[in-house]
């Protein structure tokens, strides 16, 4: 994943920030076990958002221990025991890192060069879950061709991370998955797709790479492109909170999900707003 998802802290309660902790923690140790410890390195919390969504959904309940770890080994942390659904979510985050590695590579970013990093653990993935590879990768290949064709339709562009989203939450829901579980993996995957290239936006254009957002504002920096495309990317935006909200009311969670809400109604819009009008969460000027 890419890093970008997250909460509202300060409208978080303290038993949701301690479970969101644990999550992270639980998939970490999965990634060791079931990748190897360098694949840990990728490790962002979009997956510990995911393993509180998909756990609800599935009505799965989580067992939260105290265990050390490598990076903080004198005090033992709070942390989900291991279970399928964290082993699964452990191995999409080391295919994810691979693949995108792969595609910084192909760009000839200086981080493309890490992804050795993380290859005894992609080939422990293709072993054990190869249909979330083949969903991965074939959906990163959709984008690789957009890319060369130059497509300048930013709905079009979002379409392949949009669809590998909702191909993988059904994946690991299985039956649990529904029309409205596919629709909220969709539009989370859109959103990721369009921070992502507000994100990128300045040092693309630097580099000559390829950003739908700069084919379609033509200009020099992101704070110039949001400026002469705000009207647009406020409405896309704003359409995407809409269609999150509603699949989120027609999916059926068997706990409590004051996290997942938080994160998706709360955290998402802030995040955009960080993005598209630089401000961070006390109000100075961002990223």
């Amino acid at each position: 994943m890419f890093g970008y998802i997250g909460p509202d802290r300060p409208y978080l309660f303290i038993k949701d920030e301690t479970l969101y902790k644990a999550m992270y923690c639980g998939v970490c140790r999965c990634i060791s076990k079931e990748c190897g410890q360098m694949a840990r390195t990728a490790l962002t919390y979009d997956m510990a958002f995911m393993s509180a969504l998909l756990h609800n959904i599935r009505g799965e309940d989580v067992n939260i221990v105290r265990r050390r770890c490598p990076v903080h080994p004198v005090r033992r942390r709070p942390m989900t025991g291991e279970d399928e659904l964290t082993r699964t979510l452990a191995c999409i985050n080391t295919a994810l890192a691979w693949y995108k590695l792969t595609d910084d590579k192909a760009d000839r970013e200086a981080r493309g060069a890490l992804r050795f990093l993380y290859k005894k653990g992609y080939k422990k993935v293709l072993l054990k879950h190869p249909r979330v590879t083949e969903i991965i990768g074939a959906q990163m290949e959709a984008q690789a061709a957009l890319e060369r064709e130059g497509c300048t339709g930013i709905d079009m562009a979002c379409e392949p991370t949009a669809q590998m989203m909702a191909q993988l939450s059904r994946y690991v829901l299985g039956e649990h998955a529904t029309e409205y579980t596919d629709g909220l993996a969709y539009a989370i995957g859109k959103w990721v797709y369009l921070i992502d290239a507000l994100d990128d936006y300045d040092r693309d254009v630097k580099k000559g790479r390829y950003n739908v957002l700069a084919l379609n504002y033509g200009e020099r920096t992101r704070a110039q492109a949001v400026k002469k495309g705000e009207d647009e990317l406020v409405f896309i935006f704003d359409s995407l909170f809409a269609d999150m909200r509603q699949n989120l009311a027609n999916i059926k969670f068997k706990f409590n999900h004051d996290l997942t809400d938080n994160i998706i109604l709360r955290g998402i819009p802030l995040k955009t707003r960080q993005f598209v009008y630089g401000t961070c969460e006390d109000g100075r000027k961002g990223k």
